[in-house]
């Protein structure tokens, strides 16, 4: 599906092209009239099961086609700070979403924290590890001479909760010059999955959508900053996004996110 392989591009392709859940690939170009029947949607990466799954009964539900497109929320908002024409964008942090609401580059009067998440240590189901998480775990003995898979830490929301949660149990440092930097998050539980790493940190979501992985435990929430997902309209978005925000936020797409794994959104302590 053209919409699984749009995760990797480079930034620079998808100010040109997006992905188009559950129909053929279309381009868009900057400037390039919409249609008010059509929304394209940026979201994080580690959204994709839940809206693919959502994509049909939103647009049965309210007309609109619902285009989206998968990457790490750090590419994604820059793509939208580049001219992409997103009418929706939903981002796995606060600081992506807050740097393009400092540009005016969303509705902010729309914006909502829509879901939350959980941060797991994953191995491969083929070479499963056990290993409890707690204060100076041995989680740089564990990877031996291996690697830790995580989403880049310098820009990625998933990388900046797996750092912030390493650091906070005093076992960053032991890591640091062992990590195999991805993508996004979803390039990293490939790196599990295919048993290209022995241990990985993803959200639970993707380690629940990905049968080659199994979950040796869950990060304790006090370890990083909440994962929070908001979700706003942008600023120059089509009529059509208001029914696809909504839709979103309705107890029929909240089923599917419940099934997938994630949570409503847990705020600072």
């Amino acid at each position: 599906m053209i919409r699984r392989w749009l995760v990797a591009l480079p930034i620079g392709i998808l100010t040109a092209l997006v992905a188009v859940s559950g129909h053929q690939g279309s381009a868009l170009a900057h400037g390039e009239q919409r249609s008010d029947r059509d929304a394209l949607v940026l979201a994080a990466a580690s959204l994709q099961n839940a809206l693919d799954a959502i994509v049909q009964p939103l647009e049965r539900a309210t007309g609109v086609r619902m285009r989206i497109s998968y990457a790490a929320s750090s590419a994604l908002a820059r793509q939208i700070e580049s001219g992409a024409p997103a009418d929706l964008f939903i981002s796995a942090d606060l600081d992506w979403m807050d740097y393009l609401a400092e540009r005016r580059l969303i509705r902010a009067e729309s914006r909502v924290n829509l879901l939350g998440n959980r941060l797991v240590l994953v191995a491969p189901k083929s070479k499963p590890v056990t290993l409890k998480i707690a204060p100076g775990f041995g989680l740089a003995a564990a990877l031996g001479r291996d690697r830790l898979a995580l989403a880049n830490p310098d820009v990625t929301p998933a990388g900046k909760y797996a750092r912030a949660a390493l650091t906070s149990l005093g076992v960053w440092d032991s890591v640091a010059t062992k990590l195999a930097p991805a993508e996004n998050v979803r390039g990293a539980l490939v790196l599990v999955s295919r048993g290209e790493a022995p241990l990985g940190i993803v959200y639970r979501t993707d380690a629940n959508a990905d049968p080659g992985v199994v979950i040796v435990d869950t990060f304790p929430e006090t370890s990083h900053p909440p994962i929070v997902y908001p979700i706003a309209i942008t600023s120059n978005a089509s009529p059509s996004a208001v029914k696809v925000l909504e839709f979103l936020k309705s107890d029929a797409a909240r089923k599917v996110f419940d099934a997938e794994g994630f949570t409503a959104p847990r705020r600072e302590p």
